[in-house]
């Protein structure tokens, strides 16, 4: 009879889908509500959010820089991260939680490196929001949906 009790328990995920979410996307327990409580966004995270909501309303990327450069690639590498159009959702929500955390590091190297990684996140998704997600050859890889969404319920400016 306990062995039932647990089991049954044991297959039960109760974060397995955000209110946020379309129905391919699969969460992991840190929610997309958990993620924007506004007690965890760091200033840059918000001022960055600020800037990509400004300039999508007025300009809609028409110009727009090109791809990432080396060098951010690289730091991207460093710390184990892919780019944004091969990242999941899952990835995607998982590498905000660490940038929240490392933004409020006592380290200023960590915390440097954590809003630059963002700032290199926002290039990525201008880009490709520039080109209309044509880079995107499999919708596995949704992570700018959840950064766009991350950056649009952290700003105060709504669309």
């Amino acid at each position: 009879m306990m062995d039932e009790i647990l089991e049954d328990k044991s297959g039960l995920d109760l974060t397995k889908r955000s209110a946020f979410s379309y129905a391919d996307d699969v969460f992991t327990s840190r929610s997309f509500s958990a993620l924007i409580a506004k007690n965890n966004i760091p200033f840059s995270h918000k001022k960055l959010a600020d800037n990509y909501v400004i300039i999508k309303r007025v300009f809609r990327f028409q110009a727009v820089s090109g791809r990432i450069t080396k060098t951010e690639k690289a730091l991207l590498d460093k710390y184990d991260f892919n780019t944004l159009e091969y990242t999941t959702v899952k990835q995607m929500f998982e590498e905000l939680a660490l940038l929240q955390k490392w933004s409020a590091s006592p380290d200023a190297k960590l915390r440097s490196d954590a809003d630059e990684i963002l700032e290199i996140r926002t290039k990525e998704l201008k880009f490709l929001s520039a080109n209309h997600y044509v880079n995107l050859s499999n919708e596995i890889y949704r992570g700018y949906v959840a950064l766009e969404n991350y950056f649009v319920e952290i700003s105060k400016y709504k669309y």
